[in-house]
């Protein structure tokens, strides 16, 4: 007999559109022209210029309790800002998100306290995500274990900005992965391990799925979402340009980018 359990929703995005302002000439802050145009502009009465960039044009697609859902494209294809208006940090233009829970969204540059140990991170981050401070006790050496950050000193016991960026990224993962999530989403998190670090944390990922919701994951890695994901969400300059399974998402857009 065929299984007619109905799916259960997590995210809807319906018909979404995000478009927000860039200020100034996209000079880098810390550079001469920039210094440069700054005196300019304390000359001037002139207002500086703002560029209207059209980040995500028209996105619809429902996500369901169990999924893995990878999602790829271009750099500029607004893959990460299409996660920050599901998490509610990035205001929709037009068109709606509805979403089961909280969503969760996890990034390399999650904001973790530089000055402060990654032993005082972990239980920051994990009061963050609404865990008591027993349930963050009984998972704490779980934690430390799973971001490999210990296995060539106590690096948990050093201030943050101590660490790599490989490793703050690990322990942040580890962090978020502590805690069951309705919806899970991760930005190019898992490029910055070693192999070992990838298997552990897919298997992490899959385990998510079972216990909890959806998991998102934003990779440059092709190989990463087809080993990880089983469906996949293709997006170029704003568009949805394909969803559906992760081997005929994935090689679609292998094509595209070969051609």
């Amino acid at each position: 007999m065929a299984d007619t359990e109905p799916r259960t929703p997590t995210v809807i995005a319906d018909d979404v559109h995000v478009v927000y302002k860039v200020h100034g000439s996209g000079a880098a802050r810390g550079s001469a022209t920039a210094a440069l145009s700054r005196i300019a502009r304390r000359k001037s009465t002139a207002r500086p210029t703002a560029t209207e960039v059209h980040a995500v044009r028209g996105v619809s697609f429902i996500a369901y309790k169990g999924e893995a859902i990878g999602l790829i494209g271009s750099n500029g294809s607004g893959k990460s800002t299409l996660l920050k208006a599901i998490a509610g940090l990035q205001p929709v233009t037009e068109g709606k998100i509805y979403s089961h829970g909280q969503p969760s969204l996890l990034g390399v540059n999650a904001a973790l306290m530089n000055d402060l140990t990654g032993e005082r991170n972990v239980i920051l981050g994990g009061l963050a995500m609404g865990m008591t401070r027993r349930q963050i006790r009984d998972r704490y050496d779980e934690i430390v274990d799973f971001s490999g950050i210990n296995e060539k000193g106590d690096f948990i016991g050093l201030p943050m900005r101590t660490y790599s960026s490989g490793m703050g990224a690990r322990l942040r993962f580890a962090i978020a992965a502590a805690k069951n999530h309705d919806v899970l989403m991760i930005d190019e998190a898992l490029a910055t391990g070693d192999a070992r670090f990838q298997r552990r944390s897919q298997a992490r990922i899959e385990e998510l799925r079972k216990e909890a919701g959806t998991v998102f994951l934003v990779s440059h890695g092709i190989g990463t979402i087809r080993e990880t994901c089983d469906r996949a969400i293709w997006l170029e300059h704003g568009v949805l340009r394909m969803d559906g399974p992760t081997e005929e998402v994935c090689d679609a857009y292998e094509a595209f980018t070969k051609g």
